[in-house]
Protein backbone atom coordinates (compact mmCIF):
# COMPACT_ATOMS: atom_id res chain seq x y z
CA UNK A 1 0.00 0.00 0.00
CA UNK A 2 0.86 3.73 -0.74
CA UNK A 3 0.74 6.45 1.74
CA UNK A 4 -2.62 7.18 0.07
CA UNK A 5 -4.00 4.45 0.44
CA UNK A 6 -2.78 3.81 3.87
CA UNK A 7 -5.73 2.72 6.51
CA UNK A 8 -6.78 4.97 9.20
CA UNK A 9 -5.53 4.05 12.76
CA UNK A 10 -7.75 1.40 14.68
CA UNK A 11 -9.40 1.86 17.62
CA UNK A 12 -6.27 0.93 20.74
CA UNK A 13 -3.81 1.13 18.58
CA UNK A 14 -1.03 3.77 18.34
CA UNK A 15 -0.42 3.81 21.68
CA UNK A 16 3.53 3.76 21.37
CA UNK A 17 3.56 6.96 19.45
CA UNK A 18 2.72 9.13 22.82
CA UNK A 19 3.58 6.64 25.55
CA UNK A 20 6.77 5.07 26.78
CA UNK A 21 6.34 1.63 28.41
CA UNK A 22 9.79 1.96 29.54
CA UNK A 23 10.03 -2.28 29.29
CA UNK A 24 13.86 -1.84 30.13
CA UNK A 25 13.26 -0.63 33.28
CA UNK A 26 10.56 -2.73 35.50
CA UNK A 27 13.09 -4.37 36.66
CA UNK A 28 14.62 -1.55 38.26
CA UNK A 29 12.34 -1.44 41.73
CA UNK A 30 13.98 2.08 42.74
CA UNK A 31 13.14 3.58 39.81
CA UNK A 32 9.95 2.48 39.39
CA UNK A 33 9.02 3.32 43.02
CA UNK A 34 10.26 6.90 42.69
CA UNK A 35 7.82 7.06 39.70
CA UNK A 36 4.77 6.16 42.01
CA UNK A 37 6.17 8.58 44.27
CA UNK A 38 6.23 11.26 42.12
CA UNK A 39 3.93 14.03 42.56
CA UNK A 40 2.92 13.97 38.54
CA UNK A 41 2.01 10.40 38.74
CA UNK A 42 -1.50 9.06 37.74
CA UNK A 43 -3.19 6.10 38.29
CA UNK A 44 -5.61 4.08 36.33
CA UNK A 45 -8.40 2.42 38.54
CA UNK A 46 -10.25 -0.77 36.66
CA UNK A 47 -12.88 -2.65 39.08
CA UNK A 48 -12.59 -6.79 39.59
CA UNK A 49 -14.84 -6.95 36.10
CA UNK A 50 -12.07 -5.09 34.24
CA UNK A 51 -14.32 -1.82 33.78
CA UNK A 52 -12.58 1.49 34.36
CA UNK A 53 -13.41 4.87 35.79
CA UNK A 54 -14.40 7.84 34.26
CA UNK A 55 -15.46 11.20 35.12
CA UNK A 56 -19.11 12.46 35.77
CA UNK A 57 -18.53 15.44 34.24
CA UNK A 58 -16.79 14.45 31.08
CA UNK A 59 -16.06 11.66 28.80
CA UNK A 60 -12.38 11.76 30.09
CA UNK A 61 -11.14 8.52 32.43
CA UNK A 62 -11.02 9.46 36.61
CA UNK A 63 -6.96 9.18 37.39
CA UNK A 64 -6.12 9.34 40.80
CA UNK A 65 -3.32 11.55 41.98
CA UNK A 66 -0.95 10.37 44.74
CA UNK A 67 -2.40 11.60 47.46
CA UNK A 68 -5.85 10.33 46.41
CA UNK A 69 -3.94 6.96 45.83
CA UNK A 70 -2.83 7.25 49.92
CA UNK A 71 -6.11 7.99 50.95
CA UNK A 72 -8.04 5.32 48.88
CA UNK A 73 -6.09 2.63 48.00
CA UNK A 74 -2.86 2.46 49.31
CA UNK A 75 -2.41 -1.26 50.02
CA UNK A 76 -3.30 -2.30 46.46
CA UNK A 77 0.24 -2.82 44.36
CA UNK A 78 -0.03 -0.15 41.04
CA UNK A 79 1.38 -1.99 37.43
CA UNK A 80 3.09 0.54 35.63
CA UNK A 81 1.70 1.24 32.30
CA UNK A 82 4.55 3.60 31.08
CA UNK A 83 5.36 7.51 30.96
CA UNK A 84 3.63 9.73 28.91
CA UNK A 85 4.77 13.99 28.90
CA UNK A 86 6.99 13.11 31.67
CA UNK A 87 3.91 12.16 33.59
CA UNK A 88 4.39 8.25 34.63
CA UNK A 89 0.69 6.26 34.85
CA UNK A 90 0.21 2.89 36.53
CA UNK A 91 -3.07 0.76 37.02
CA UNK A 92 -4.71 0.15 40.51
CA UNK A 93 -7.29 -3.12 39.90
CA UNK A 94 -9.63 -3.48 43.12
CA UNK A 95 -11.03 -6.59 44.47
CA UNK A 96 -14.07 -8.35 43.96
CA UNK A 97 -15.30 -7.12 47.38
CA UNK A 98 -14.67 -3.35 46.57
CA UNK A 99 -17.50 -1.00 47.77
CA UNK A 100 -17.90 -0.14 44.15
CA UNK A 101 -20.48 2.42 44.76
CA UNK A 102 -18.47 4.16 47.78
CA UNK A 103 -15.73 4.87 45.25
CA UNK A 104 -17.92 5.86 42.62
CA UNK A 105 -19.11 8.85 44.76
CA UNK A 106 -16.15 9.85 46.50
CA UNK A 107 -14.48 9.86 42.96
CA UNK A 108 -17.28 11.60 41.27
CA UNK A 109 -17.24 8.81 38.71
CA UNK A 110 -18.87 6.18 36.84
CA UNK A 111 -17.79 2.60 35.26
CA UNK A 112 -17.33 1.97 32.03
CA UNK A 113 -16.17 -1.20 30.01
CA UNK A 114 -13.73 -0.52 27.21
CA UNK A 115 -16.16 -1.70 24.74
CA UNK A 116 -18.30 1.58 25.20
CA UNK A 117 -15.23 3.98 25.92
CA UNK A 118 -13.19 2.86 23.15
CA UNK A 119 -15.32 5.13 20.83
CA UNK A 120 -15.96 7.57 23.40
CA UNK A 121 -12.27 8.72 25.47
CA UNK A 122 -9.52 10.15 23.18
CA UNK A 123 -7.62 7.83 21.22
CA UNK A 124 -4.28 7.67 23.76
CA UNK A 125 -6.71 7.22 27.10
CA UNK A 126 -8.36 4.27 24.82
CA UNK A 127 -5.14 2.79 24.13
CA UNK A 128 -4.12 2.92 27.88
CA UNK A 129 -7.44 1.47 28.95
CA UNK A 130 -7.10 -1.51 26.37
CA UNK A 131 -3.40 -1.96 27.31
CA UNK A 132 -4.45 -1.50 31.40
CA UNK A 133 -7.69 -4.25 30.64
CA UNK A 134 -5.19 -6.89 29.13
CA UNK A 135 -2.69 -6.65 31.41
CA UNK A 136 -4.86 -7.06 34.43
CA UNK A 137 -6.75 -9.91 33.03
CA UNK A 138 -3.89 -11.82 32.46
CA UNK A 139 -2.99 -11.00 36.20
CA UNK A 140 -6.23 -12.15 37.20
CA UNK A 141 -6.14 -14.99 35.21
CA UNK A 142 -2.65 -16.26 36.17
CA UNK A 143 -2.37 -17.35 39.48
CA UNK A 144 -1.02 -20.64 39.60
CA UNK A 145 2.30 -22.25 37.89
CA UNK A 146 1.58 -23.88 35.24
CA UNK A 147 4.94 -25.91 35.81
CA UNK A 148 4.01 -26.89 39.56
CA UNK A 149 1.24 -25.69 40.72
CA UNK A 150 2.94 -22.70 43.09
CA UNK A 151 1.30 -19.42 43.80
CA UNK A 152 2.65 -16.48 41.67
CA UNK A 153 3.77 -13.59 42.96
CA UNK A 154 3.67 -10.36 40.03
CA UNK A 155 7.12 -9.02 39.47
CA UNK A 156 8.95 -6.32 36.81
CA UNK A 157 6.42 -3.58 37.99
CA UNK A 158 3.08 -6.14 36.92
CA UNK A 159 4.57 -7.52 33.68
CA UNK A 160 5.62 -10.66 35.07
CA UNK A 161 4.75 -13.35 37.14
CA UNK A 162 7.21 -15.50 39.06
CA UNK A 163 6.75 -19.00 40.79
CA UNK A 164 6.75 -18.94 44.73
CA UNK A 165 8.19 -22.50 44.78
CA UNK A 166 12.37 -21.82 45.19
CA UNK A 167 12.73 -25.02 43.21
CA UNK A 168 10.70 -24.04 40.41
CA UNK A 169 10.90 -20.26 40.32
CA UNK A 170 9.52 -20.10 36.52
CA UNK A 171 8.63 -16.74 35.05
CA UNK A 172 5.04 -16.29 33.68
CA UNK A 173 4.39 -13.53 31.19
CA UNK A 174 1.81 -11.72 29.47
CA UNK A 175 -0.32 -14.25 27.08
CA UNK A 176 -2.00 -12.27 23.74
CA UNK A 177 -3.73 -14.64 21.54
CA UNK A 178 -3.29 -14.13 18.03
CA UNK A 179 -6.59 -13.92 15.75
CA UNK A 180 -6.97 -13.21 12.05
CA UNK A 181 -9.92 -11.24 10.12
CA UNK A 182 -10.02 -10.67 6.85
CA UNK A 183 -12.00 -8.94 4.18
CA UNK A 184 -12.36 -11.62 1.08
CA UNK A 185 -12.53 -10.33 -2.16
CA UNK A 186 -13.64 -11.43 -5.64
CA UNK A 187 -14.10 -10.25 -8.83
CA UNK A 188 -15.95 -6.45 -7.31
CA UNK A 189 -17.70 -8.31 -3.92
CA UNK A 190 -16.64 -8.74 -0.85
CA UNK A 191 -17.27 -11.62 1.37
CA UNK A 192 -19.46 -11.29 4.77
CA UNK A 193 -21.24 -13.90 7.50
CA UNK A 194 -23.08 -12.95 10.30
CA UNK A 195 -23.91 -15.40 13.70
CA UNK A 196 -27.05 -16.22 15.28
CA UNK A 197 -27.19 -13.84 17.96
CA UNK A 198 -26.16 -10.99 16.47
CA UNK A 199 -28.53 -7.66 15.70
CA UNK A 200 -30.72 -8.34 12.71
CA UNK A 201 -28.93 -7.52 9.26
CA UNK A 202 -25.31 -6.76 11.11
CA UNK A 203 -22.78 -8.82 8.97
CA UNK A 204 -19.04 -8.90 9.57
CA UNK A 205 -15.69 -9.47 8.05
CA UNK A 206 -14.43 -13.59 8.62
CA UNK A 207 -12.24 -13.99 11.75
CA UNK A 208 -10.33 -16.83 13.55
CA UNK A 209 -7.47 -17.78 15.98
CA UNK A 210 -4.17 -18.79 14.76
CA UNK A 211 -3.66 -22.62 15.55
CA UNK A 212 0.12 -23.85 16.84
CA UNK A 213 2.35 -24.19 13.55
CA UNK A 214 0.47 -21.83 11.54
CA UNK A 215 1.49 -18.71 9.59
CA UNK A 216 -1.13 -15.84 10.04
CA UNK A 217 -1.58 -16.02 6.03
CA UNK A 218 -2.09 -19.38 6.58
CA UNK A 219 -4.84 -19.15 9.23
CA UNK A 220 -6.74 -16.43 6.88
CA UNK A 221 -6.55 -19.43 3.85
CA UNK A 222 -7.95 -22.14 6.80
CA UNK A 223 -10.16 -19.96 8.31
CA UNK A 224 -11.95 -18.84 5.10
CA UNK A 225 -11.89 -22.43 3.94
CA UNK A 226 -13.60 -23.62 7.32
CA UNK A 227 -16.36 -20.85 7.31
CA UNK A 228 -17.07 -20.74 3.91
CA UNK A 229 -15.91 -23.08 1.66
CA UNK A 230 -14.11 -20.38 -0.67
CA UNK A 231 -10.79 -20.86 -1.68
CA UNK A 232 -7.96 -18.22 -1.11
CA UNK A 233 -4.98 -17.71 -2.72
CA UNK A 234 -3.46 -13.96 -2.14
CA UNK A 235 -3.30 -12.69 1.42
CA UNK A 236 -1.87 -9.67 1.95
CA UNK A 237 -1.45 -7.45 5.48
CA UNK A 238 -4.20 -4.10 5.78
CA UNK A 239 -3.71 -3.45 9.68
CA UNK A 240 -3.89 -4.67 13.29
CA UNK A 241 -5.63 -3.77 16.59
CA UNK A 242 -5.20 -4.66 20.03
CA UNK A 243 -8.54 -6.80 21.25
CA UNK A 244 -7.98 -7.23 25.01
CA UNK A 245 -11.89 -8.69 25.37
CA UNK A 246 -10.39 -10.57 27.00
CA UNK A 247 -6.63 -10.99 25.62
CA UNK A 248 -6.59 -11.07 21.84
CA UNK A 249 -4.84 -9.34 18.23
CA UNK A 250 -6.95 -8.94 15.92
CA UNK A 251 -4.74 -9.08 12.68
CA UNK A 252 -6.66 -7.64 9.79
CA UNK A 253 -5.79 -8.70 5.62
CA UNK A 254 -7.11 -8.42 2.48
CA UNK A 255 -7.46 -11.80 0.62
CA UNK A 256 -8.68 -12.86 -2.96
CA UNK A 257 -10.66 -15.78 -3.34
CA UNK A 258 -10.31 -18.00 -6.19
CA UNK A 259 -14.03 -18.42 -7.23
CA UNK A 260 -17.26 -17.61 -5.82
CA UNK A 261 -18.18 -20.86 -4.91
CA UNK A 262 -19.67 -20.98 -1.40
CA UNK A 263 -19.75 -24.48 0.79
CA UNK A 264 -21.03 -24.05 4.69
CA UNK A 265 -18.65 -26.74 6.00
CA UNK A 266 -20.13 -25.92 9.67
CA UNK A 267 -22.81 -24.08 11.09
CA UNK A 268 -20.36 -21.37 13.09
CA UNK A 269 -21.86 -18.57 10.87
CA UNK A 270 -25.71 -18.36 10.36
CA UNK A 271 -24.90 -16.80 6.46
CA UNK A 272 -22.19 -15.87 4.71
CA UNK A 273 -22.56 -14.40 1.78
CA UNK A 274 -21.12 -11.78 -1.36
CA UNK A 275 -21.93 -8.21 -1.19
CA UNK A 276 -20.96 -5.79 -3.75
CA UNK A 277 -20.78 -2.09 -2.63
CA UNK A 278 -24.44 -1.23 -4.25
CA UNK A 279 -25.83 -4.03 -2.63
CA UNK A 280 -24.00 -2.82 0.89
CA UNK A 281 -25.16 0.81 0.15
CA UNK A 282 -28.47 -0.11 -1.00
CA UNK A 283 -28.93 -2.63 2.53
CA UNK A 284 -27.61 0.52 4.74
CA UNK A 285 -30.28 2.68 3.11
CA UNK A 286 -33.06 0.19 3.88
CA UNK A 287 -31.83 -1.01 7.08
CA UNK A 288 -31.42 -4.84 5.87
CA UNK A 289 -27.76 -4.10 6.49
CA UNK A 290 -25.66 -3.18 9.38
CA UNK A 291 -21.92 -3.10 9.20
CA UNK A 292 -19.81 -4.17 12.28
CA UNK A 293 -19.02 -1.36 14.93
CA UNK A 294 -16.58 1.07 14.31
CA UNK A 295 -14.83 0.71 17.76
CA UNK A 296 -13.74 -2.90 15.23
CA UNK A 297 -11.14 -3.50 12.99
CA UNK A 298 -13.74 -5.52 10.90
CA UNK A 299 -15.72 -2.12 10.15
CA UNK A 300 -12.11 -0.12 8.94
CA UNK A 301 -11.90 -3.37 6.76
CA UNK A 302 -15.17 -2.47 4.96
CA UNK A 303 -14.57 0.84 5.09
CA UNK A 304 -11.17 1.15 3.33
CA UNK A 305 -12.24 -1.69 0.65
CA UNK A 306 -15.63 0.33 -0.10
CA UNK A 307 -13.24 3.48 -0.42
CA UNK A 308 -10.83 1.91 -2.38
CA UNK A 309 -12.97 -0.33 -4.73
CA UNK A 310 -15.94 1.96 -5.11
CA UNK A 311 -15.07 5.35 -3.77
CA UNK A 312 -17.61 5.10 -0.82
CA UNK A 313 -17.59 6.82 2.50
CA UNK A 314 -18.53 4.28 4.86
CA UNK A 315 -19.00 6.91 7.59
CA UNK A 316 -21.05 9.11 5.17
CA UNK A 317 -23.49 6.39 4.47
CA UNK A 318 -23.85 5.25 7.62
CA UNK A 319 -24.74 8.56 8.50
CA UNK A 320 -26.80 9.48 6.15
CA UNK A 321 -29.01 6.01 6.61
CA UNK A 322 -29.12 6.90 10.66
CA UNK A 323 -30.46 10.13 9.42
CA UNK A 324 -33.04 8.52 7.15
CA UNK A 325 -34.59 6.39 9.96
CA UNK A 326 -32.75 3.34 9.13
CA UNK A 327 -30.24 3.48 12.55
CA UNK A 328 -28.67 0.59 13.71
CA UNK A 329 -26.55 -0.59 16.85
CA UNK A 330 -23.63 1.41 17.87
CA UNK A 331 -21.48 -1.35 20.00
CA UNK A 332 -22.03 -4.75 20.75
Amino acid sequence: MDRATLPRPNTFAGLSLSLDRHAERREQSSWVAAQEAAPAARYLLLDAAGEAYVRLDQTTLRWLDPDERAQWLDTRPASLLGVADQRPYFMLVLDDGADLAALEQALEARRMSLRHAGMQLPADQAGLFAFAKGLSHWQRETRRCARCGSELQLVSAGHRARCSNAECGRLHFPRTDAAVIMLVEHEGACLLGRQAGWPAGRYSTLAGFVEPGESLEDAVRREVAEEAGVIVDEVHYHSSQPWPMPASLMVGFVATATSPHIERRDHELEDVRWFTPAQILAGLDDGSFVPSPPLSVSYHLLAWWLQQRAGLDLDACVAAASSSGHGFPASG
